[in-house]
């Protein structure tokens, strides 16, 4: 991990050298994230997953070909700081279904994850003619991968208040989530919603079974920064010499299957008791957080018998973003952004 950190910086500060003596263009851009991984009701595209990303990105910082004259690399670079939503929440009632009309609510698994990321991208641009300004031309179709390194907690709503007993909530046979738990008919209690506050850190948490055939005591997450290799394609307009415009689309493929902290398989009840011994409150909190709903590993105690995730399937979001940019030229004896030099 630190060597590809390094490899990041290096990128970084070989890019500010090349603009300090030519050209940039910066682009900001906004759109929407969805996740894919181990949560979620559907088979492929996950709907209910849809949130907010925006990124920063450089590129255009690589002099041209000076025996080509030509003003723009088909092949380039391009260096970008963003950051993408992921969430979801298998116990929210989504496209007209609730409790158990959604396939997964006895699960009732939820996260959210807010990643910064870093990311250095080679980059594909088919231009019309290299050696004509953008916007005296057709529009460029794009393409680029590359590595990056992302930051991110995962988090849970699970509590109505502070993480407590007392305050987590309660699946009811009947598909509804309620303040009291379910003892048997004629049990009342008032139906309500989630609160949306994700105040659990899960990476604090016993949240799955150890690894291996057998039983033992867990490992703590812990890990809040992964890989992803981007992937994307998109289209680029010039508005002017300076300004472009882009709809990018992009799949962004983790080497982590714990961005959303689900993997495996549930902890059974001996390692959640060698994990936390004495301790019959942290003990129950464990228990809950790993399975909100108690339902999740079916009334099941065994390694084989409790599948909480897919380990052979890694994490992975999508963005589709719009893009704004601006090129900036810092070469001597060139007008710069408002006319100063």
């Amino acid at each position: 991990m630190k060597n590809i950190f390094l490899i990041l910086i290096a990128t970084v500060l070989m890019s500010n050298h090349s603009i300090a003596q030519g050209t940039v263009e910066i682009g900001m851009s906004s759109g929407i994230t969805n996740y894919y991984g181990d949560l979620g009701h559907d088979d492929w595209f996950q709907a209910n997953s849809t949130q907010p990303g925006f990124a920063v990105t450089f590129r255009n910082f690589l002099k041209p070909g000076a025996y080509s004259g030509n003003l723009y690399r088909s092949v380039s670079a391009e260096v970008r700081v963003s950051w993408n939503r992921l969430q979801i929440d298998e116990a929210i009632p989504f496209s007209g279904r609730e409790g158990f009309e959604l396939r997964n609510f006895g699960r009732g698994i939820g996260f959210r994850n807010d990643l910064l990321g870093l990311s250095t991208h080679v980059t594909y641009t088919y231009y019309n003619n290299p050696r004509v300004p953008l916007y005296m031309q057709a529009p460029a179709f794009f393409f680029f991968t590359g590595i990056g390194v992302y930051h991110g907690t995962p988090k849970a709503d699970l509590f109505r208040g502070s993480i407590a007993l007392e305050n987590r909530y309660h699946y009811w046979p009947d598909g509804t989530i309620r303040d009291v738990e379910y003892v048997g008919p004629g049990s009342q209690g008032n139906v309500i919603e989630k609160d949306g506050e994700f105040e659990t850190d899960l990476t604090d948490w016993y949240t799955e079974g150890g690894t291996g055939s057998g039983e033992g005591k867990l490992t703590k997450l812990g890990r809040k920064t992964n890989l992803a290799i981007p992937l994307g394609f998109g289209l680029r307009y010039g508005m002017s010499k300076q300004i472009t415009i882009s709809v990018e689309c992009g799949y962004y493929m983790f080497f982590s299957d714990f961005i959303d902290d689900v993997s495996d398989r549930y902890p059974t009840y001996s390692e959640i008791a060698s994990s936390y011994p004495g301790n019959t409150n942290m003990q129950e909190l464990a228990l809950y957080i790993s399975d909100p709903s108690g339902l999740g590993r079916g009334n099941q105690n065994g390694i084989g018998e409790s599948p909480r995730g897919n380990p052979a399937s890694k994490d992975a979001h999508s963005f589709i973003g719009l893009e704004l940019a601006y090129k900036f030229d810092f070469r001597r004896g060139v007008q710069r952004l408002w006319g100063a030099k």
